[in-house]
């Protein structure tokens, strides 16, 4: 029963950091592309605003990470935290993308 535990906060924890990463590096591509056109400051503004957000996850996401190789207790965090971190990110991630979705 353990190890079942333990595989599965080490599957959320991993998908959680996945999405964290990606809403990092969409927000990178994002930043990149403003910087590089002009008139792009408000969104490079944007993206900056949301960097302290994304790190935040990121965070959260590697230390539900750390917390699965503990014993049962912290795996269950680590679901926990992997699994709020991976929402959070999906959200802001899907927020990004409908404010600077071009048609």
């Amino acid at each position: 029963m353990d190890f079942v535990i333990h595989l599965v906060a080490l599957i959320v924890a991993l998908v959680g950091l996945v999405a964290a990463v990606a809403h990092d590096g969409y927000l990178a591509m994002l930043s990149s592309a403003a910087n590089k056109r002009a008139g792009g400051e408000p969104i490079a503004q944007y993206v900056k605003s949301r960097w302290p957000v994304a790190g935040g996850i990121t965070v959260a996401a590697l230390v539900a990470l750390l917390l699965t190789t503990g014993g049962v207790v912290p795996d269950v965090l680590a679901i926990l935290l992997g699994a709020g971190s991976g929402l959070a990110a999906n959200n802001a991630l899907q927020t990004t993308r409908k404010r600077y979705r071009s048609s």
